[in-house]
């Protein structure tokens, strides 16, 4: 199984989303790509994409995904995107975790990011802004750490 790009896992989350009708905030969107990642080190010992996740007030924050949709705000990405072509082990594992986590809204999953310890140590020394974005970035091994102790696994060897 090859590593997947940013662009073709996002294109996959929202492509689903369109496909189950169910609401894609940016917000909700970021989180699902914080999870997807988080979960595939945990299983996989390797990232699923390239990208470093910044721990912002109300979550993990990709910024190329940001920049991409920040347009949407708080509203339903609607933008027409096409089904990526992954492999077959990638699509299954992103399937997995969206029939786990995508019927969540927004705020769900942002309560379970505020509990989750790679984020929390990556915001360590955040000052108080207004828009809530701070450039600590989230440490891959921590949130490698997080999903297995949630998924009650032993550490991949890599």
């Amino acid at each position: 199984m090859g590593r997947s790009c940013v662009q073709e896992v996002t294109n996959f989350i929202v492509w689903d989303s369109h496909e189950a009708g169910s609401y894609l905030s940016l917000a909700k969107l970021q989180k699902l790509l914080y999870f997807a990642q988080a979960r595939y080190l945990a299983v996989f010992g390797r990232p699923l994409f390239l990208g470093r996740f910044e721990a912002w007030a109300h979550g993990p924050v990709l910024r190329s995904v940001y920049k991409r949709f920040e347009k949407f705000g708080w509203r339903n990405i609607d933008e027409q995107v096409y089904r990526p072509i992954l492999d077959a082990e990638t699509e299954r594992f992103l399937k997995e975790l969206l029939d786990e986590l995508g019927a969540m809204d927004a705020r769900a999953l942002e309560a379970m990011t505020r509990r989750d310890d790679a984020w929390i140590a990556a915001r360590q020394g955040a000052p108080d802004c207004v828009d809530g974005r701070w450039e600590g970035l989230i440490s891959e091994c921590l949130m490698r750490d997080v999903q297995l102790r949630l998924l009650d696994r032993d550490p991949v060897t890599v």
